[in-house]
């Protein structure tokens, strides 16, 4: 079962930034598509930025032009920057495998929990 170890949440203001970090326990990493996820209290878990096994990037509307989604498949790692935060950014943020990547499903890590509030 591959483990999934989200880190680098907390709180920072309105207009800061912080740097997620998402290490999967595969060695097909390399060939898997990845993305972050985030749910927000009371609402449905929804998909923020994908990065494909290319290096191909892609965002909800949401979060474009302020989040960059990075991997370093060498440590098997996928990382989330994130500037210009908003409150309505605050969330539990999870990384995983796309459903449409080669491979079994993979079950969520802990996630990290990301508060914007001043």
């Amino acid at each position: 079962q591959v483990q999934l170890v989200e880190s680098g949440g907390g709180l920072v203001q309105p207009g800061g930034s912080l740097r997620l970090s998402c290490a999967a326990s595969t060695r097909i990493f390399s060939i898997c598509d990845m993305g972050w996820y985030r749910q927000a209290p009371g609402k449905q878990r929804e998909l923020v930025a994908t990065i494909a096994r290319g290096g191909v990037t892609n965002y909800a509307d949401s979060v474009k032009g302020r989040f960059t989604i990075s991997r370093e498949d060498t440590k098997s790692t996928v990382y989330l920057q994130m500037n210009s935060l908003k409150p309505e950014d605050t969330a539990v943020y999870y990384c995983n495998k796309l459903p449409s990547s080669i491979g079994l499903p993979w079950g969520w890590g802990q996630g990290t929990q990301v508060t914007v509030s001043s």
